[in-house]
C-alpha cells in the first residue's frame, strides 16, 4: 500500500531524524537519491546540459547538491537563482565546487532553459502555497515548451502539497523524485496531473501508523476479495439487491446488474420495472415487481441508477437495515436526514456535478478541491462517500485516512461506466466488506477492467463490466 502523509506529519519526521544524524546528512540522501533519478533519466551524464531552478531554503538546497553530483560526473550544470540572497550555501558552494555556474532569473535564464537536456525544479518545497511569481512562472513555461525532460524535487512547485489543489501557475514534471513518503498532492488531481511519473526515496523517516492517504495496490486488493469455501452456496455468499432502472432508462439496470453479477456475490435480486430488460440479458436474476420490500432477503441494496424521479423507491431502500449504496438519481431523491439515521453502513457514489449539487457548490469548486469535497460530503451525510474521477477518493464519515485510485484509464468516461461500478460495490458490501473496502476495492478492479476493456481504443460501459473477471484475475494470482 502507497501511503502519503501532511507537511506537518513529514516536517515532525524530518526534526526528529536529522536530531539523530550528523548536520547535513539528511539533504545529502535526498541529493543523492535526486541525483540518480535524473542520471536514470538522461540514461547518459557526461555532456548533458542541466538548469537547476533554485529558489529559497532546503528545496533549492536538495537541486543545488544533486547539481554538483551531476557535475562531478561531467554535465554542465547551472542554476538560475531566483532568490540570491536566500540561496543554501552549503549547496550553493558545492555547485560552484564541482565546476557548476550560476545565473539570474531573466531572458538568458530562459535562453538555458530552452537549450537544456533536464531541468530540476527546486524553486518551491512542500510549505509553499499559491502559484509560482511571476520570474518563476516564466522559467517553468520555457521549461515546458522546451525538449527538456523536467524533474521536480519532492513536489511540482506550485501546487499544495497537503491538498493536490493548483491555485495559479505550476510547474509541470515529466518525472517528481519526492523524499521519505507520498505527499496528498502527487496522488490527487488536479495536482497529480503536474507530478508526472513519481519515484519515492527512503530518507530513513519514522512515520505514524496512520496516513493521510492510501493508495491500495494488487496486494491489498486480494486480501479484501471474497474467496467462496468449500461450504458457500449462493446465500452464504452474500445475495445483492439491484433497485435501478425505470421506463425510460432500462440499461441503467442491465449495467448495474451486470457489475453485481461480477462483484463476489451469491446471487443478485433487482427490482424495477425494467425487469423483461434484465432477465433477457441475464437470465440467473432474480426478478421481482414487488419493491424492496417484498423482493426477498438481502445482504445489501444498491439504488438510484437511472431511477428517474422515483423516489419513494430510494426511501424504501434507505429505510433497511442492511448496506446501502447510493448512485445516480438517487443521490438527488434521497433525504439528508434519513440518509444520516441509518444504522447499517451507507456507500454513495457520486461524480464531481452531482457531489456539487450535494454540497450546494459549483462543479469547479468539486474538481479543484477533490480531498476538501469527499471529506465534505462524507462528514454531511453521515455516510463513506466514493468521489469518481480520474482519480477517485473514498472517505469515510468517521475520518482517518482517505483511500486513493487511479487504475482508471480516461476511456472510463463513457455513458454507464458508473452503473457497472455501482453493481460491483454492492455485491462488495453483499459479500460482507465494510464500506470503505467494498469502495476501495470496486474502484480499484473497475479502473483495472477499463483499461483492459479499452486497450488504447474507446469502450463501452457493457465491455468494461465483461472485463471485470480478468481484472479480478489479475489482481488475485
Amino acid at each position: 500500500m502507497r501511503t502519503a502523509y501532511s507537511v506537518e506529519t513529514v516536517r515532525t519526521a524530518e526534526r526528529e531524524l536529522m536530531a539523530r544524524l550528523p548536520d547535513g546528512a539528511l539533504m545529502q540522501r535526498a541529493a543523492a537519491g535526486l541525483a540518480a533519478a535524473c542520471a536514470d533519466l538522461l540514461g547518459r551524464v557526461y555532456g548533458r546540459r542541466v538548469v537547476l531552478l533554485v529558489g529559497s531554503g532546503d528545496n533549492g538546497g536538495d537541486a543545488l547538491y544533486a547539481g554538483a553530483r551531476l557535475a562531478r560526473r561531467g554535465a554542465g550544470v547551472a542554476a538560475v537563482l531566483l532568490s540570491p540572497d536566500r540561496t543554501h550555501p552549503g549547496g550553493l558552494a558545492a555547485l560552484r565546487r564541482a565546476g557548476g555556474t550560476v545565473t539570474g532569473p531573466g531572458g538568458s535564464a530562459e535562453d538555458l532553459v530552452a537549450r537544456a537536456d533536464l531541468v530540476v525544479d527546486g524553486i518551491v518545497g512542500i510549505g509553499g502555497k499559491g502559484g509560482l511569481r511571476p520570474d518563476a512562472e516564466a522559467l517553468a513555461e520555457a521549461a515546458r515548451v522546451s525538449r527538456a525532460a523536467v524533474v521536480a524535487v519532492d513536489l511540482p512547485s506550485g501546487v499544495e502539497a497537503d491538498t493536490g489543489e493548483v491555485h495559479g501557475a505550476a510547474v509541470r514534471a515529466d518525472l517528481t523524485v519526492t523524499f521519505g513518503t507520498h505527499k496528498p498532492g502527487l496522488l490527487i488531481d488536479p495536482a497529480r496531473e503536474y507530478a508526472g511519473t513519481v519515484r519515492l526515496v527512503d530518507i530513513g523517516l519514522e512515520l505514524p501508523p496512520e496516513a493521510e492517504l492510501e493508495a491500495l495496490q494488487h496486494g491489498d486488493v486480494a486480501r479484501l476479495l471474497p474467496r467462496p469455501a468449500a461450504e458457500s452456496d449462493k446465500y452464504r455468499r452474500g445475495v445483492v439487491g439491484i433497485a435501478a432502472g425505470s421506463a425510460r432508462y432500462p440499461g441503467a439496470a442491465v449495467l448495474a446488474v451486470s457489475g453485481a453479477l461480477r462483484g463476489g456475490a451469491g446471487a443478485v435480486r433487482y427490482v424495477g420495472p425494467a425487469g423483461d430488460t434484465v432477465i433477457a440479458r441475464f437470465p440467473e436474476t432474480l426478478v421481482s415487481d414487488q419493491g424492496p420490500h417484498e423482493a426477498g432477503r438481502v445482504q445489501a441494496w444498491v439504488v438510484g441508477p437511472g431511477a428517474g424521479d422515483d423516489a419513494a423507491t430510494v426511501a424504501e431502500v434507505v429505510e433497511t437495515d442492511v448496506p446501502v449504496l447510493i448512485d445516480a438519481d438517487g443521490l438527488r431523491l434521497a433525504d439528508r436526514d434519513a440518509v444520516r439515521a441509518r444504522t447499517a453502513p451507507t456507500l454513495m457514489t457520486p461524480h464531481a456535478g452531482e457531489a456539487a449539487a450535494l454540497l450546494g457548490v459549483a462543479r469547479e469548486e468539486v474538481e479543484g478541491a477533490r480531498l476538501e469535497s469527499v471529506r465534505k460530503l462524507a462528514l454531511l451525510y453521515g455516510a463513506t462517500v466514493l468521489l469518481k474521477g480520474s482519480t477517485t477518493l473514498v472517505a469515510d464519515a468517521g475520518g482517518g485516512a482517505v483511500r486513493v485510485n487511479a487504475t482508471g484509464t480516461p476511456w472510463l468516461a463513457t455513458a454507464g461506466s458508473g452503473d457497472v461500478l455501482s453493481g460491483l460495490a454492492g455485491s462488495l458490501l453483499a459479500s460482507g466488506l465494510p464500506a470503505l473496502d467494498a469502495g476501495s476495492a470496486a474502484a480499484y478492479l473497475h479502473g483495472l477492467a477499463g483499461r483492459y476493456a479499452a486497450d488504447g481504443a474507446p469502450a463501452g460501459a457493457h465491455d468494461v463490466a465483461a472485463a471485470i473477471p480478468e481484472a479480478w484475475r489479475d489482481v488475485t494470482d
